[in-house]
């Protein structure tokens, strides 16, 4: 089971990862939560928009850009709040 991911360097704690490739490309999917606390780091990096993405576990590196993003809730603003990210990430040429 993978327990981390990396965008950019930043690790993110995954929950479930799921690892396709299409047309010899790779994508992933991964779900994990984000706190209160981590929203503005996460999200800040999400914007990015494209990322070096790094599956230590896998030995899995590739350029990727998100191709589909949600969210439990929408309201992290909020103390004491969690919600879960639906993150999915296709391989790009740059």
């Amino acid at each position: 089971m993978t327990s981390e991911i990396r965008l950019n360097g930043a690790v993110i704690p995954v929950e479930h990862v799921l690892h396709e490739q299409e047309d010899g490309k790779h994508r992933i999917s991964v779900t994990f939560l984000v706190t209160h606390e981590e929203y503005h780091r996460i999200t800040t990096l999400l914007y990015e928009g494209m990322f070096d993405v790094e599956i230590p576990e896998k030995s899995l590196s590739f350029i990727g850009v998100i191709a589909n993003y949600s969210t439990s809730i929408t309201n992290l603003y909020e103390a004491g709040q969690t919600g879960e990210f639906y993150l999915q990430l296709t391989e790009t040429d740059k």
